[in-house]
Formats: structure tokens, sequence, C-alpha cells
């Protein structure tokens, strides 16, 4: 009877919500309704799609809902530009001080910025606590400008990475060119920028500040050999869209486009001559180009992009040239030398050219930390490993306010929910400001939860006191003694890799459709299944904490075999694909140490990947064996190879 009750109850509430919906998305809807979290998740569905109506007849059906602050904000969310201030100022001052509301005030915040409403937006502004979106950061320049002040060094600085910045950033460009902060040298350099993005569109906008003429600086995005090959021309219009091409060119043939540039230098003037160089050396960089140390040479001092600044050291690392090295990291903005991977290479430079005790101060720096470069700092002032002193478990009334804080019950609630943007932010958002010991106590009321995702996000942001079996847990230890006794893997390797893939998650789905403690994709699940003769596998099983581990171990394992035994190169192969671990070894002229290799992979994502990976491995090796060990030693050094056909997926 009771169950019968429930099932009415949810037909009732698919067919209200239906008759509030699309049809298609209402037929959709009814068929997975089993009760108030499903409508919950149609109102944040709808809420996604502007369906401001559908929204609001969603939020009504969820009035005792236990996460009333989301309800309410999926229903404001559609409607924010249309919503009338005292209703939003109304939603801030019920959920002050939460997640939620610092979210709803960004979205009032672009809105504002969109309509120009500087005295509101001003108001809004410093009580954005995360400050994280970069349209907003130039709303705020905007404002500022508009009362009489000078932001073109803040601008110039905000936006120093390509990517496509949106509204708010093209209209501070415009604004700024309007009142003289900017110049045309300004718009030129966004739309160089712009065009590493690889957005027609996006560059179309820039170009229209200026007016600059469309038809030919689209034609140097989208068919640059075309305008390269009918030369530079001799209007500065068509010089800087000559400059433009050569970039986009190089990203497929930097030599060719090397080539072009050196029969055309008379018609550009210095500056544009050694911008050219820079979108030549950039590409020629990513790719193991020999030249490329040749072409940023030819750059000079032009100002490059925070990408610009690393791989012209990366190229010098390439070429060994230490004095280079050192060169080119003094020439970087103060906040990226102050990064660790350049104050440690800069440490080796110092060293590797006869300053060895500044390289030391330099070491010293960084070898604190718990990460790739702190591990290699460590070794190179003669120290191993080690696992530092476990802090004082948390107490049972230390543990007490984890457990009683909503925002924490939140997160759970969207992790159940598998809401685990929405679970990260009420999560991360509830540690700060928190000392060492209440980290400590929150990951541990996370590992009580088996929330082992936030154990380790929490714990690994302690600073003096440490525990690094919530930092570097292994569980479902006996399923993967067996996964890796089966592979003949390492134990502390395979770890290492999962709590980067997965961070324990064990339905964990990327975008891109990888499953799982080891991130599968279907393709690949499927060709290790064959391989190894599990003949009875089904693509439903990738989840399984056993499958997935043998498949995951499998798989690594025929990796590491077709790569000469090299944790680099296999680890480098998992993320990216074997065969991109192959073309990028082949791309050497000589050995080369394991570290500098993983600091030259192209892929951003595959270089970060591989550091954390092999950093975690170290670390679990240190726990599992109770003694020192070495990055350095696991890293290994990688040999050039000629390609040879691979056959993994």
């Amino acid at each position: 009877m009771f169950l019968n009750k429930l099932i009415m109850r949810a037909v009732c509430i698919a067919s209200a919500a239906a008759l509030l919906m699309p049809v298609a998305h209402a037929q959709k809807h009814i068929a997975g309704v089993v009760g108030d979290d499903q409508t919950f998740l149609a109102l944040r569905d709808a809420s996604r799609r502007g369906d401001a109506a559908g929204a609001d007849g969603l939020a009504t059906l969820l009035r005792n809902y236990p996460v009333p602050s989301y309800v309410d904000y999926f229903r404001l969310k559609p409607r924010i530009r249309d919503a009338q201030p005292q209703e939003i100022r109304s939603f801030l001052s019920r959920y002050a001080g939460s997640a939620i509301a610092d979210r709803l005030r960004n979205d009032w915040l672009l809105e504002l910025g969109k309509r120009r409403d500087w005295a509101t937006f001003d108001e809004q502004y410093p009580q954005f606590q995360l400050n994280d979106d970069t349209q907003v950061k130039c709303y705020a320049l905007m404002s500022k400008a508009n009362k009489g002040g000078n932001v073109a060094a803040e601008a110039r600085n905000l936006l120093n990475v390509p990517r496509d910045l949106g509204d708010g950033c093209i209209s501070l460009v415009a604004l700024l060119l309007e009142n003289g902060q900017f110049d045309e040298s300004d718009v030129w350099t966004q739309v160089r920028r712009a065009a590493e993005t690889g957005s027609s569109d996006y560059v179309r906008r820039f170009a229209a500040l200026a007016s600059i003429g469309e038809k030919t600086l689209i034609a140097a995005v989208d068919n640059p050999l075309k305008l390269l090959k009918r030369g530079a021309g001799f209007r500065r219009v068509r010089h800087e869209a000559y400059v433009v091409a050569l970039g986009r060119l190089a990203r497929t043939d930097w030599r060719e486009a090397a080539e072009l540039l050196s029969h055309n230098t008379l018609l550009l003037n210095k500056k544009q001559e050694a911008l050219g160089w820079a979108q030549i050396a950039l590409p020629a960089s990513r790719n193991g180009a020999p030249e490329a140390p040749e072409y940023w040479r030819k750059a000079g001092d032009v100002p490059l992009t925070t990408e610009g600044y690393q791989w012209r050291v990366r190229a010098a690392l390439r070429a060994r040239d230490w004095s280079q090295v050192k060169r080119s990291i003094d020439a970087m903005p103060a906040a990226l030398q102050e990064d660790a991977t350049w104050v440690y290479w800069m440490a080796r430079a110092l060293r590797e050219t006869g300053q060895g005790e500044e390289a030391a101060t330099r070491f010293r720096l960084i070898a604190p930390q718990a990460s790739f470069y702190g591990q290699l700092a460590t070794e190179e002032l003669g120290q191993q490993i080690v696992i530092p002193s476990r802090a004082v478990p948390p107490s049972a009334e230390e543990i007490l306010p984890m457990a009683r804080n909503e925002g924490f019950h939140r997160a759970l609630k969207f992790f159940e929910l598998n809401m685990r943007p929405e679970g990260y932010r009420e999560w991360n958002w509830e540690l700060r400001g928190m000392s060492d010991r209440q980290l400590l106590a929150a990951a541990e009321f996370a590992r009580q939860q088996d929330v082992l995702d936030r154990m380790v996000n929490t714990s690994d942001r302690t600073k003096n006191e440490f525990d690094f079996t919530q930092r570097f847990p292994a569980p479902h230890r006996e399923a993967m003694q067996l996964a890796t006794q089966r592979s003949g893997l390492e134990e502390a390797w395979v770890y290492g890799l999962i709590r980067q893939e997965s961070r324990f998650v064990h339905d964990a789905r990327s975008q891109v459709g990888a499953s799982g403690l080891m991130q599968l994709m279907p393709g690949t699940a499927r060709y290790v299944a064959k391989k190894i003769g599990l003949t009875d596998f089904s693509p439903a099983q990738v989840n399984d904490i056993q499958t997935n581990l043998l498949l995951g171990t499998g798989y690594l394992s025929m990796a590491l075999n077709n790569l000469d035994g090299s944790e680099v190169l296999a680890t480098a192969a998992y993320n990216a694909g074997p065969r991109r671990s192959v073309t990028w070894r082949s791309t050497l002229s000589a050995p080369m140490e394991g570290a500098m290799f993983a600091e030259l992979i192209p892929f951003a994502e595959t270089r970060d990947y591989v550091k954390k990976v092999m950093s975690n491995a170290t670390y679990y090796a240190a726990l599992f064996e109770n003694k020192p060990q070495s990055l350095k030693a696991r890293l290994g050094s990688i040999t050039p190879r000629t390609p040879d056909p691979i056959d993994l997926p």
C-alpha cells in the first residue's frame, strides 16, 4: 500500500511537471521520475536551459526539499535578466554567507556589467567572495575606467592568456581603445591571442573595434597560407594580418611559416618581424623543433603570453642551453617566476652555470612542497623523499562540528545525486579559512562518509600538520593486489594514477565518456577485455571495481611493455594515447632525463598529469615500503627511438 502511494505521488509530480515543460522534455522527465530528487534534477535542467516557466513550476513542487537554497536559485537563475533587484537582494540576504549566494552574485554581476549599471555593480562587487570570473573582473575594470581610473596595465595583465574572453572583456578593450588607454597595437595583441583560440567569430569581434578589415583578417585565420603567399603588402592592417597568418600556419607547418617570414622582413617593421618570429616559435617549441631556440632569439624581447614565456624556457631546456634558460626565466613576469616549476629550473640553470650556492637557496624554497618539483628539489639538496610525521588524528570533538556542517551535508546530498560540481562548490566553500586541525577533521569526516576525493582534496590543503594516509589513501587493496599481480605492475604507480584519474570516485565519468576508478574509455575496455580473455565482459561492468582495475592495469601493462618499461612514457600514453607518447619520444636527439621530458610534453593536461602521477607514485611507494624514495630514479631517462607501429587504442 505504501509503495502504491509512492508510485501515485511520483506520477502526479511527473504529470504536473510535464504541463510546465516542452513535450519532449516532459516525456523524458516522466519516464525517470521516482521522487523529489528527480524533480529537483529536472528543475536544475530547466534552469540550465533558461526555461523560466518550467523551473518555476517544478520549484513549486519542492516546497519542503532539503536543499531550499538551490531550489530558489534554480528558480531565479533563468529570470535573472528580468528579475527585480529587490528579489535578487532578498535571495542574497536570505542565504547570506553561503556558496550559492556567492554564485548568484556572480550571475548578477555579469548582468549588471552588461547593463552598465555601475552603481549597483560597484555595490555588489566587493561582496563577491570567490572573484574567480574573468568577465566580472573585466567589468570591474570598465567601471573603474568609467570613473577616470587608469586600468591599462591591469587590463593587459588580465588579458594575457589566450582564451575566449566573452562580452565583458571585449567591451573592456573597446572602452579602453575609445578613451585612449589602449591603442591599435593593444587591439592587435588581442587579435593575435584570439587567433590562438581558433575561433573566427571571436576574431571578428575584435576586428570591429579598430576598423580592421574583417575579410583580410578572417582570411588570415581560416586560410593563412593563401594570404601569406600574397606577401605582407604595404599597409599596417595587411602587416598585422600577415603576422596573425604566420601564427595560424605555424600551428601545422612552422618551417614553411619561417621560410615565408624570412622573405618578407623588409616589408615589416622590427616589432612586427619580432612578433612574427614569436608566433612561429611557440608552436615550433611545442612540437620539439630544433629550430625553436633560434626563432625565439629572433623574437627578441617582445611581450609574450603566459604560454609564450614558458615555452621559450622549454625550448632552451630541450637544447640544454642553461644560460638561455636563466635569461628566459628572468624575462618572465614576477608571478610566473615564483611558480615552483620555474624556481626549480632556474635553480638547475644556476647550478649548471656555476652558481651552486644560489641554486641551493632556490631549491630550499620549494623543497618543503609535497609536489613534483618539491620532491625533485629535495633530491637536488642530497636528501631522499620521505613521508612527513603524521599529525595527531583529529578527535571526535574536532570532527563533530564537521558532521554538523550544513554545507558539507549539502555537498553529500549533491554527490548522492551525481551533481558533483555543485557538491564541490559547497564542500570547498566550507574549507575557506580553516586551520590545519579543522582541515584534518573535515578530511576525516569525508573519510567516514566514503567521499575519498574530498578527503584527499581537503587534507592536501594543510600547511604545517600532515596526514598522508588521508592524502594518499589505498582503498580496494585486495582487488588492487589481484589486478597488479596479474598485470605485473607496481601498486604504488597504479594508485598514483588512480589518485589523478578519478580521486577514487568509483563511478566517475568524464566528459568524453571515460568511466570508473581508472577512467576507461568504452573502446579501450572492450579491447583489453578481448586481449586478456575476459570473454563475458559487457560495457555495464566497467564501473565494477574489480573489473575496472583488471582492465585498467591490463591496459597500463600493455602500454608499459610497448614503451620499453618507461613509467613516464606509459603514464603519458594512458592520458593522451600511446601514439602520442611514441611521437614525443621520436623528437629527441639524445637521451633526456625524465623530469625534463615530462616538462616538455606539449599538452598541458598530459604534462600536469604525468608530473602528478609520478609524484603520487613516489609517495605511495614511501607509504607502502616505509622507506625513503627517489623520484629521479623513478623518472629515469627517456631515450630517442624512431616511431614503431603500436597496437593499442
